[in-house]
């Protein structure tokens, strides 16, 4: 349950209850998943330089976009200061440099100034469905564990996520391009859910979790570790945390976040994690 503790923006590292740190109220698995995810939330700038290209002659835009890449990359510090503490085997940079070297992807090193996903609004579509799986995610992790620190950095990056799901909101609408038609909006949104399964969690998981003098025992398979670490990071879901990430999906593409269409898919969505975490139902009670 959450603590009923409202995080403001702005929030610094020192902020954090660090002595609060209770490594014997760790849950299994917690460890690897945080790892992974604090390689993801540091590596943000390279996706600034992206978006900088991108919205190009707006340069209000890319200050908003700057602040949330530094936003995001002290997330992945906060995450991996704990991690190191809960595992003082384990360095963060280290490991960040591995990920930063073995993934990028063609639009981060390429000089195009069109989205990937066709249209500044697309992209902003596309941004609004990560930020709403990661408020969602880090809410669940506050939720789930009882380590003090970690609950309370999950809760100040939960309440970070939902003010950036709000900032690509206001920019998608603020386009001057002509609105996209539903059917694309969809498209897109669904197009960036499935690549839950691409590189990026999956070598991250790979680079966090495996140490460079096992590369050779166990070599980067990215259908195995996307699985490895869906399997860490999927079990810490409630049913709520889905239900919220599909409204925010749907407001973003132009769907009713209360209506029948998305709580059916809230509904789906929750079976589809239940059944990939490898979650019984007496698991889910």
């Amino acid at each position: 349950m959450t603590d009923g503790t409202v995080y403001k923006a702005g929030w610094r590292l020192d902020d954090i209850h660090w002595e609060r740190f209770d490594p014997a109220r760790i849950a299994p698995g917690m460890i690897e998943a945080v790892k992974a995810a604090a390689l993801v939330e540091y590596n943000a700038p390279a996706y600034v330089a992206y978006l900088a290209r991108v919205f190009g002659g707006a340069p209000e835009a890319i200050a908003d976009f700057t602040c949330w890449g530094d936003e995001e990359a002290q997330h992945g510090l906060a995450l991996g200061r704990w991690a190191e503490m809960a595992d003082p085997t384990w360095n963060f940079q280290s490991a960040f440099t591995r990920f930063q070297h073995g993934y990028r992807p063609p639009h981060f090193a390429s000089d195009d100034t069109v989205s990937v996903r066709g249209s500044r609004r697309g992209e902003m579509i596309a941004r609004c469905v990560v930020e709403s799986g990661t408020s969602s995610y880090y809410s669940a992790i506050r939720d789930a564990t009882d380590e003090p620190v970690l609950k309370e950095i999950a809760g100040r990056i939960a309440a970070d996520e939902f003010r950036h799901y709000k900032l690509f909101f206001d920019t998608l609408h603020a386009q001057a391009e002509p609105d996209l038609p539903f059917w694309r909006k969809l498209l897109v949104a669904l197009g960036r859910i499935n690549e839950s399964d691409d590189d990026e969690l999956a070598y991250a998981y790979y680079c966090a979790n495996v140490a460079p003098e096992d590369e050779t025992a166990k070599p980067y398979d990215r259908a195995a570790y996307a699985k490895a670490s869906f399997q860490k990071s999927g079990r810490i879901y409630r049913q709520h945390h889905i239900r919220k990430l599909v409204q925010m999906v749907a407001q973003a593409i132009g769907a009713k976040p209360q209506g029948r269409t998305t709580e059916a898919a809230a509904a789906l969505m929750w079976h589809i994690f239940r059944l990939r975490a490898g979650r019984t139902s007496a698991a889910t009670a």
